[in-house]
């Protein structure tokens, strides 16, 4: 029996999900369709982050696909092919570590969306997700009154988003900056350069600096979204998988497209399952699924 609290999340989280739609409709993003296997996926490392175990992988005509674990080498074959703003529903497959079950705000299997802007940057990103959780908190707060009292959350619309360097969190909070840092805001921030992935851009200037960012939710609830501006040169492509210690035909076909021609942009993904958590104030990510995707737990269906 469903109870009538995980009712009151599934109806903030659709009407979530409405304005997210609107809002970036409405700035002239198009909507694609997820991908859901390929010949290779965002390899999620060497992010220290990461807990991954391994990447599914399915024989098909006899040839071996993964499932995505991120869009994002997609988004950026996508975004250079002449569709400029564009988002995707996507659903995510990441195998955590059983650990990651006391985050609670882990999930194996959860939905983000995922979107990418062709020449954009940093500012970009941060504008237009700045103005996308306002505007989904004050829909949620007008339309969803009932619902936020099942779940007895005093939400408020966020009134500033600060800026610190990972460097800055580190020194004040130690390793688990997220956690401590989320405890100690009111409002979500961002947290800029932050050492992860092949594709997040250097900073030309100032090797082992990136341009990317992380937005932390306040209260605790931790990280609601990742992106970055990225790497689109192929040299630097292929520099950059060669230094993470990763095998350049695992990336044959999308270093391909990188050859044929990318083109700077920025893009993030912002978890839909963490957002309702976030929205409701419930205790643990896997309390506002309808099936619970907990690493850890056993899959009852």
């Amino acid at each position: 029996m469903v109870s009538s609290r995980l009712i009151a999340a599934l109806q903030i989280q659709s009407k979530a999900l409405q304005e997210i739609h609107e809002y970036l409709r409405s700035r002239r993003f198009l909507e694609i369709m997820p991908i859901i296997l390929s010949t290779t996926t965002d390899p999620l490392g060497p992010d220290p982050g990461s807990s991954i175990i391994t990447t599914p992988h399915i024989d098909y005509l006899g040839q071996s696909l993964v499932l995505t674990q991120s869009m994002v080498l997609h988004k950026q074959i996508l975004v250079s092919s002449g569709i400029e703003r564009f988002y995707v529903m996507s659903p995510n497959v990441r195998l955590e570590h059983p650990d990651r079950n006391s985050t609670k705000r882990h999930l194996f299997e959860f939905s983000q969306v995922d979107f990418e802007i062709a020449h954009g940057t940093m500012e970009d990103v941060f504008m237009i997700v700045e103005g996308l959780l306002k505007s989904v908190t004050r829909r949620v707060l007008s339309d969803c009154a009932d619902e936020l009292d099942e779940w007895s959350r005093l939400l408020k619309c966020p009134a500033r988003f600060k800026r610190y360097s990972s460097v800055e969190l580190l020194d004040r909070y130690g390793e688990d900056w997220e956690t401590a840092a989320s405890l100690d805001a009111t409002d979500p921030f961002w947290v800029i350069d932050l050492k992860r992935e092949f594709y997040d851009a250097e900073e030309p200037e100032r090797p082992g600096s990136y341009r990317n960012y992380d937005l932390i939710y306040p209260e605790g609830y931790g990280e609601a979204l990742s992106g970055g501006e990225r790497e689109w040169e192929y040299e630097r492509l292929v520099k950059r998988i060669l230094h993470d210690g990763l095998p350049l035909s695992r990336f044959s076909s999308y270093l391909e497209h990188a050859r044929e021609g990318f083109v700077p942009s920025a893009g993030a993904g912002l978890g839909v399952e963490r957002l309702t958590r976030y929205l409701v104030g419930a205790d643990h990510v896997g309390d506002i699924q309808t099936f619970r995707r907990v690493p850890g737990e056993r899959v009852v269906v």
